[in-house]
């Protein structure tokens, strides 16, 4: 059969985004729908973590991205009183990166929107809505029209109609996802039905440095919080009530006469770019998966912004259905491995919506009983400590025997700044993308002919600490050392989405590369994919 492209994908937010670049960088044929005419242009997303950074990193220009960004320490929920309830520590890095950072989301979207139309391979299509999915065992059908905001007007376009043939087709269509429903793929409610009025800022001047802090205030009579946004934006929440009337909280007087009352500020301090009123949910789809078509982002789950991780979400979803995917179109994996997709990113985005979810009760304590009790808990400490940031616990990891992740297997891979050759800088950047083996000593040693040609045809990048090594690096800030001296380690192969697959001896390496050839469901003799077969 002919395809039109290898992977179509709908929607071209941060996960669209990231998929598409991922792929068109790795040379497959891409066709983008998304119905707005051009990027949202506005500051949905304001946080991202260390981790997506990175993938940022591997998909786009991250120093545009991050050109008006800076660390947040720390995430402070008060009550009404102003009395501490729990502050959670976000100092650190992660990934080689501030382990959370405020940023501006046009520049990230930016960013990547460049790299995908530098690769050649992805063609963009904004302005057009699907109105037709169709799918059998071989490939799938996408039909799509021009987009208009009426319903009837819609019907207009209707000779415009272009139907494109996939191998593969991505819904990364938002929480009200066509693709989803189409499938008939229903989702699990969490119970989430919380009402914010946002109210987005550019800093007309300099804001008093209590503003610079991302701060929730509890307070029963009605929540609110602020947080900056990058170095020049700052953004306000305030909650809206059971029964009170959303149209009254969205007219500028109401901002205006907040934003005095509560903040001391005014049009003198700050310009408003948006005033909208946001419903947060948790629902996860029941499946992410439907034969040749898979759910990411929004589609896939929705979170409650309370820790900033809804859109990081969706990115890590992009970053990892890429890797996969690209594997399984060049032929090297079967389409098994395709399944440890959902494996992997349901349960880290459940945690990560579940851990949203007690932060936001949290936040919306109205009844005032409650909430004294609440606070009483939090200053007696009779609460319990807030849960890890989750890791990978299955799919594509090291397990032993007894099935359980090996030490360190599914936790982020560091990244440090690196020399080889003549070039300096981040580690992805100097050896490249994918995956990657970093050890003390030569990793050839220990390794047989096949296994290594294994790893070439993956395309392993390798960096050796040791001198004399065709893989030798300079570890610069000493990441790696340090890193393998903290866990007693000699090495760790990093996957493209930047988890690790295993950390451990180099003396169990040559068990550890047998078995990631089995967990990738690889069918690609080496010798048949150096002939290019």
């Amino acid at each position: 059969m002919d395809f039109d492209c290898d992977v179509a994908i709908v929607g071209y937010g941060p996960t669209g985004l990231v998929l598409a670049s991922a792929l068109g960088k790795a040379g497959h044929r891409v066709i983008v729908f998304e119905r707005w005419p051009g990027l949202y242009g506005l500051p949905r997303l304001t946080h991202i973590d260390g981790e997506t950074a990175r993938i940022i990193q591997s998909v786009g220009d991250i120093d545009h991205a991050l050109r008006d960004a800076w660390p947040i320490p720390n995430y402070r929920y008060l009550n009404g009183a102003g009395e501490l309830l729990v502050e959670l520590d976000w100092h650190g890095d992660s990934c080689g990166y501030a382990s959370h950072i405020s940023m501006y989301q046009p520049d990230i979207e930016d960013a990547i929107d460049e790299q995908v139309r530098s690769t050649g391979h992805v063609e963009v299509n904004q302005g057009f809505a699907v109105v037709n999915v169709h799918q059998d065992d071989g490939h799938v059908q996408v039909t799509a029209r021009p987009w208009t905001q009426s319903r009837t007007g819609q019907w207009s376009h209707a000779g415009e109609e272009r139907t494109i043939t996939a191998k593969y087709l991505v819904g990364a269509d938002g929480a009200n996802s066509f693709v989803r429903a189409t499938l008939g793929i229903e989702r699990i409610d969490h119970g989430v039905d919380d009402r914010w009025l946002n109210i987005d800022t550019q800093r007309l001047r300099p804001l008093p440095e209590r503003f610079d802090r991302l701060t929730q205030f509890c307070d029963p009579a009605r929540g609110h919080m602020w947080m900056p946004i990058g170095r020049g934006r700052q953004r306000f929440e305030v909650a809206v009530l059971p029964g009170e009337d959303q149209a009254v909280f969205e007219r500028p007087d109401y901002a205006w006469t907040w934003l005095r009352d509560q903040c001391d500020l005014g049009p003198e301090d700050v310009k408003i770019l948006r005033q909208v009123v946001y419903v947060f949910q948790a629902r996860i789809a029941r499946s992410w998966r439907t034969g040749r078509t898979f759910l990411a982002g929004d589609a896939a789950h929705t979170t409650p912004p309370y820790m900033g991780q809804g859109a990081c979400s969706g990115m890590r979803d992009g970053i990892t259905l890429g890797w996969k995917l690209d594997l399984v179109l060049r032929g090297l994996a079967d389409e098994a491995l395709l399944d440890t997709y959902e494996t992997e990113r349901r349960p880290h985005a459940t945690a990560i919506a579940e851990m949203s979810i007690a932060l936001g009760r949290i936040a919306n304590t109205h009844d005032p009983d409650e909430a004294a009790a609440r606070d009483e808990a939090f200053r007696t400490g009779n609460v319990p400590p807030p849960p890890q940031f989750p890791t990978l616990v299955a799919g594509v990891i090291h397990t032993p025997a007894d099935g359980t992740p090996a030490p360190l297997a599914g936790t982020l891979a560091p990244q440090g700044i690196i020399g080889k050759g003549a070039a300096e800088g981040r580690c992805d950047d100097v050896i490249g993308g994918g995956f990657s083996l970093i050890s003390r000593a030569d990793a050839r040693d220990v390794l047989s002919t096949d296994q290594t040609a294994f790893l070439d045809a993956l395309g392993v990048r390798r960096a050796c600490l040791a001198a004399g090594s065709p893989d030798s690096v300079t570890d610069i800030d000493g990441t790696y050392a340090g890193y393998l001296e903290q866990h007693g380690v000699d090495a760790f192969i990093g996957r493209p989405d930047f988890h690790l697959y295993w950390a451990g001896k180099i003396g169990e390496l040559p068990a550890v590369v047998d078995g990631l050839r089995a967990r990738l469901s690889w069918v690609a003799a080496p010798a048949q994919v150096e002939a290019g077969a």
